[in-house]
């Protein structure tokens, strides 16, 4: 298996009260799509679920996967901010 760890790790800020999760990898990403995901599960939402899936496979790079999460934040309106 390839390194799916994110140069940049995401936080993103999500819910009711609002919760914070820090996202170092594209399993990280996968696994908030498919259980935390606060918004819609728009053609955006799959297609960064579809760019985690390939990155975990190696077949893509992870960058790909985490342009493409932040995109579908974006555009849920979920807040990102570059974590450390």
């Amino acid at each position: 298996m390839s390194n799916t760890r994110f140069d940049v790790p995401v936080a993103v800020k999500f819910g009711s009260p609002v919760q914070e999760k820090v996202l170092r990898t594209a399993e990280d990403a996968s696994d908030f799509l498919l259980n935390s995901w606060p918004g819609k599960r728009s053609p955006k939402h799959r297609e960064a679920l579809q760019a985690c899936h390939d990155a975990i496979a190696g077949s893509k790079p992870v960058m790909s996967a985490r342009r493409a999460f932040l995109a579908v934040a974006r555009e849920a309106g979920v807040t990102v901010v570059a974590a450390t």
